[in-house]
């Protein structure tokens, strides 16, 4: 069968079987390249007109890269609530051939500029780009902090903790001041808990609570939903929103209020959810999301850098400007001496 590709929108692909399969729940999935997941942000957080997925299938053999049309190229189809974004497939033998066909479906865009991406997925969307005729840099934007266990239990994954962190656990848990629990059905009682816990907090303001709360609902109803909640005389103090998937703990929201930091509540209840994701859930992963945050080395043990990719064709007049910065901006690096090496993609052909 020729290969054929094409984009659609969401609609038509939760009406494919095929598709629906490859952006399913399944053993080794992550949140974030589900459709579930994509509607959820499709609905709450970006305008749904713009929400595509550009697909290559040959056979049984299928490749998918969700982006967005945006007036400035082709966009990522993701938020801050996104660990990361990146093209899948079921046919990872034919990878370079599919992501080269999508990439090739793109060019009346004019542009492409996806991140965070990871590692691997950015190389072989480099690689295709460069065989579809774009020009572009892939380089580091990000960092990825991540627990690999390696079947460790939770006693040996704490005995190699730092020794401050180890001792202020074994310290505010003698007080007895703070209860912690963990849930793993959603509750109206803990939601509003967490949403008032985070408004004072030292966070932000929530980007898209509606979102955040429709996703812990879903999670809550696959039965990967952790919740956990840190209580001081009955009061909520601290609460973390975390997910379970694909043999891997999803750190998505952690908050505390900052009138009970003297208590420690927050370190608390993270540790409680490291014992409960390691010995009751058996991941072999634990993945903190992106952001260089100093205290997330106290509890993580390795990083890996997310990319940003642009790209652009030769032929589209309107981005000669964003080549010529993209061109003296290598220079300099090479001038100025070693940096983060970027991956830079030359066009096979112009077009």
């Amino acid at each position: 069968m020729a290969l054929t590709v094409y984009h659609a929108d969401l609609r038509e692909a939760q009406a494919d079987p095929a598709l629906a399969a490859l952006l399913g729940r399944a053993p080794a999935s992550a949140p974030f390249d589900r459709l579930e997941w994509l509607a959820l942000l499709a609905r709450h957080c970006l305008p749904a007109a713009t929400c595509k997925l550009a697909i290559a299938r040959d056979g049984d053999a299928i490749a998918v890269l969700p982006f967005r049309t945006s007036p400035g190229g082709a966009a990522p189809f993701g938020t801050w609530y996104s660990f990361f974004v990146r093209p899948l497939t079921n046919a990872p033998a034919r990878a370079p051939e599919l992501f080269a066909a999508l990439a090739r479906s793109l060019a009346p865009a004019g542009s492409a500029q996806l991140s965070p991406v990871p590692e691997a997925e950015a190389q072989a969307l480099a690689t295709a780009f460069r065989t579809a005729g774009w020009i572009g840099a892939a380089e580091p934007c990000d960092t990825n902090h991540i627990l690999e266990l390696g079947g460790r239990s939770f006693a040996a994954y704490w005995a190699a903790r730092p020794g401050q962190l180890r001792e202020t656990v074994r310290r505010k848990t003698a007080r007895g001041k703070v209860s912690l629990r963990i849930e793993s059905v959603f509750s109206e009682a803990d939601w509003a808990a967490y949403e008032a816990i985070y408004a004072k907090s030292w966070k932000p303001e929530e980007g898209n609570p509606a979102f955040l709360r429709a996703f812990a609902q879903a999670e809550s109803a696959a039965g990967a939903l952790r919740m956990g909640i840190a209580e001081i005389d009955g009061q909520p103090v601290a609460a973390q929103f975390w997910t379970i998937e694909g043999g891997t703990a999803w750190i998505h929201k952690l908050a505390h209020d900052e009138a009970h930091r003297a208590h420690s509540p927050g370190t608390l209840l993270t540790a409680a959810m490291f014992a409960h994701v390691i010995d009751k859930d058996r991941v072999h992963t634990v993945d903190f999301g992106t952001g260089n945050d100093p205290y997330k080395r106290d509890w993580m043990e390795a990083q890996r850098p997310r990319y940003a990719l642009r790209f652009y064709r030769p032929a589209a007049v309107g981005h000669w400007p964003a080549l010529a910065r993209l061109a003296a901006s290598t220079v300099k690096r090479r001038v100025l001496g070693p940096r983060p090496k970027p991956m830079l993609v030359s066009p096979q052909a112009a077009g």
